[in-house]
C-alpha cells in the first residue's frame, strides 16, 4: 500500500514538473508530503490521483500549492545575533580586503518576499556610506516563487513588518507611502530581483557574499551536494557563505569550513586541485567537467586495474571502493560487491582481520603489516600473504579511507619454512638420542608418582567444586545487584518530564523513556535496537552532531529543532546531547533529552 502511494506522489511530481516547470524531485520526500497533503486536506481531497484531476479543472489551485510547498518564512534582521555578527565582524573583514572602489558582489539565494536582501542593504549601506554603497554594491536577490518576488520588487511593508528594524534605521532608508513604507528608490537599484532555481538554473559568480538561510533544510542530501557544489564555484576565494541556523555543513568540509559555527557563517576551502575542481563543477552540472571527470577517473581506474598486486580500497564510511583485477580473482569479488560495507564482506576477515587492523591505521595514521598471513586457495593449497594497510590522507589531514595490498610471499615462505625444518630436524634427532637414556631412568619415578598424583588430583576437585559453589552465590547476588540497578534506572527514567533517548555509535537506540514514547507515538520495545535515522518520527535526526560527540569534538550541545509530534503537530523541540560513556570511559554513543517548547 505504501508503494502504491509513493508511486502516486512520484507521478504528481512529475505532473507539476511537465505542466508549471517546477522540479521538486530534490526536496525532501517527508517534508513534500507534509505540504501537499496539508493544501489537499485544505480542498478536501484525499487522493494524489484525485488532486491531480483537481489541477487540471482549476488552474489556480497551482498558486496556492506552490504557496503552501514554498515556505516564505523571512524577516528583517531574522535570527538578530547572526546578523549583528555579520555586521560587526564580518562585513568589516570583508570590506578591508576589497580596493577603493572595487565591486562587492552579493547574493541573496532563497529570498522570498525580500526582506534579507534589504537587511543586507542596509547593513552594507551602513558600513560604507550611500555613495560608495551605490557605486560599488551589486545585490541579486532571487527566487522560484515568483508571487513572493513581486512583493520583493515592489520593497513595501507594513509597520509590523518594520518592527525588527531599528526605528532611526526605519526612517533612513524607507519613505512612508499611505499606510505602508517602501525601501527608498535611490538605494533599491543596487539590487536586483529575478527567478532562479538553484537546481537548474547557473550559479551568479563571483561573489563576496552568499546568503542561502533555511532554504537547504528542504532539499535531499544529494540536492544539497550539487547545491552546494555551485555555490563554491560562485564565490570568491576570500568569499563568505551565511546560512540559517537549522543548516551546519558537517559533512561538506572538502568544500567550506566553519568560520563561526554558532552563527552558520562559512568561508570556502580554496587549493582545490584538478580533481577536486572537476568534481565540484561536475556536481554543479558542468557537463564539460563531467566528461573530463570520466576520462580522469576511467585512467586511474585502468592504472588501478592494471597493478600487479591485488589491491583493495576502502572509502571513509567503511565500503569497499574498489578493487583491482588480481584482488577480484584471488577473492573472489564481483561488481555487486563495490559500494557494500567492507564489514559484511568475507575479505575483512579471511584470510585476517583487517577491520581492527583499518581501525588502528587510522588512528594511528600509519602504514600496518601483517606478515605470513595463510590464504587456502580453491584448489586445496595454502598461499602465503603480506598484507599491507595504508591511510589515505586527505589535503587538511584527516582519512579518506585506506589502501589494503596483498603481496605473494608464497615460494620466500616455503623456501624459509624448508630451512627450519631441516634445522629442526638436525636438532631433534640429537635431542632424542640424548634424551632416549634418560626417559628410561625416569619412567620408574613417574610410575612411583602417579599414586601420589592422583590423590593430590582428588583433593583438587574437592576445593575446585568448592570454589564453584561460591563463585554461584557471587553471581546470584551479582545478578539480583543488576536487577535492582535496572529497576532503579527503569523508575528514574519513567519520572522525568522530558523524553529520554540513549543511542550508540551506530546511532542504535539503546534507551526510550515514556516521555519519549508520548513526544513521538513509538513504544520502547519498538526501537530498542533500531537505528534512530530509521525511525517514522518528526524529529529531524540528521541535523543532530552525533559524530560530533563520538570524535570528541562535543562535550554538550543544545538544539531547538522545528518537529512534528506523534499528533502531526509542528512543534520546537529542546534537545541536549551529552556524550554517553562506556565501562572504560570511551565515549560509546550521545544521551539526548528532548523536550517539547511551548510558548
Amino acid at each position: 500500500m505504501t508503494e502504491m502511494v509513493d508511486s502516486e506522489f512520484e507521478r504528481l511530481l512529475d505532473y507539476l514538473k511537465r505542466e508549471r516547470g517546477f522540479d521538486f524531485t530534490g526536496y525532501k520526500r517527508s517534508t513534500l508530503m507534509r505540504r501537499v497533503l496539508k493544501r489537499m486536506q485544505g480542498v478536501q481531497i484525499a487522493g494524489y490521483t484525485d488532486y491531480m484531476d483537481y489541477l487540471e479543472v482549476h488552474p489556480d489551485e497551482f498558486t496556492h500549492l506552490f504557496n503552501t510547498i514554498l515556505i516564505n518564512v523571512t524577516s528583517f534582521f531574522r535570527d538578530d545575533a547572526a546578523w549583528d555578527y555579520l555586521a560587526k565582524e564580518l562585513l568589516p573583514r570583508i570590506l578591508a580586503d576589497r580596493r577603493a572602489d572595487g565591486p562587492i558582489r552579493v547574493w541573496s539565494a532563497g529570498c522570498a518576499s525580500g526582506e534579507e536582501a534589504y537587511t543586507i542593504a542596509i547593513l552594507l549601506c551602513e558600513a560604507l556610506g550611500r555613495e560608495a554603497f551605490a557605486r560599488q554594491v551589486k545585490i541579486y536577490a532571487t527566487d522560484v516563487d515568483e508571487e513572493a518576488l513581486a512583493q520583493a520588487r515592489h520593497g513595501s511593508y507594513s509597520s509590523k513588518d518594520l518592527q525588527p528594524i531599528p526605528s532611526e534605521w526605519r526612517t533612513t532608508y524607507f519613505e512612508q507611502v499611505g499606510g505602508r513604507y517602501t525601501f527608498r528608490p535611490e538605494l533599491r537599484r543596487t539590487l536586483v530581483f529575478g527567478r532562479h532555481d538553484l537546481l537548474h538554473d547557473a550559479p551568479i559568480s563571483r561573489l563576496d557574499l552568499l546568503i542561502c538561510r533555511n532554504t537547504l533544510m528542504y532539499f535531499n542530501a544529494e540536492t544539497q551536494r550539487q547545491v552546494l557544489a555551485r555555490f563554491h564555484f560562485a564565490l570568491n576565494d576570500d568569499g563568505v557563505l551565511f546560512l540559517g541556523k537549522a543548516e551546519m555543513l558537517l559533512s561538506h568540509a572538502n568544500l567550506f569550513y566553519p568560520v563561526d559555527l554558532k552563527r552558520r557563517v562559512f568561508a570556502k576551502v580554496r587549493g582545490f586541485n584538478l580533481r577536486n575542481r572537476l568534481l565540484a563543477q561536475a556536481e554543479a552540472g558542468d557537463t564539460e567537467a563531467v566528461e573530463q571527470m570520466s576520462q580522469h577517473l576511467r585512467l586511474r581506474e585502468v592504472a588501478f586495474d592494471m597493478a600487479p598486486v591485488p589491491q583493495v580500497v576502502i572509502d571513509a564510511d567503511g565500503c569497499l571502493a574498489l578493487a583491482n583485477e588480481r584482488a577480484r580473482a584471488l577473492f573472489s569479488l564481483g561488481p555487486q560487491d563495490v559500494g557494500r560495507p567492507f564489514a559484511d564482506l568475507e575479505l575483512s576477515y579471511r584470510p585476517a582481520e583487517l577491520r581492527s587492523l583499518i581501525e588502528q591505521a587510522h588512528a594511528e595514521h600509519r602504514t600496518l603489516k601483517l606478515t605470513n598471513v595463510e590464504h587456502h586457495v580453491p584448489d586445496g593449497g595454502v598461499q602465503y600473504l603480506e598484507v599491507q594497510v595504508t591511510p589515505i590522507p586527505w589535503d587538511d589531514g584527516g582519512n579518506q579511507g585506506v589502501c589494503i595490498t596483498f603481496d605473494d610471499v608464497t615460494s620466500r615462505e616455503r623456501l624459509r619454512a624448508d630451512v627450519q625444518r631441516a634445522i629442526q630436524e638436525l636438532e631433534t634427532t640429537h635431542e632424542e638420542l640424548q634424551s632416549a637414556h634418560e626417559e628410561l631412568e625416569a619412567t620408574n619415578e613417574e610410575l612411583q608418582s602417579t599414586n601420589e598424583e592422583l590423590e593430590t588430583i582428588n583433593e583438587e576437585l574437592q576445593s575446585t567444586n568448592e570454589e564453584l559453589e561460591t563463585t554461584n552465590v557471587e553471581l546470584q547476588q551479582r545478578s539480583a545487584d543488576r536487577d535492582h540497578a535496572n529497576a532503579f534506572l527503569q523508575s528514574i527514567l519513567a519520572s522525568l518530564r522530558c523524553g529520554v533517548a540513549v543511542v550508540d555509535g551506530r546511532m542504535r537506540v539503546l534507551i526510550w523513556n515514556r516521555r519519549a514514547e508520548d513526544l513521538w507515538g513509538l513504544r520502547a520495545d519498538e526501537v530498542q535496537g533500531q537505528s534512530l535515522r530509521s525511525l517514522d518520527i518528526g524529529l529531524p535526526v540528521e541535523q543532530i552532531p552525533v559524530s560530533a560527540f563520538l570524535a570528541g569534538e562535543a562535550s554538550y550541545e543544545e538544539l531547538m529543532l522545528a518537529s512534528t509530534n506523534r499528533r502531526g503537530q509542528a512543534i520546537r523541540c529542546h534537545i541536549t546531547c551529552t556524550p554517553y560513556l562506556d565501562a572504560e570511559g570511551a565515549r560509546a554513543g550521545v544521551v539526548m533529552m528532548m523536550e517539547e517548547v511551548t510558548g
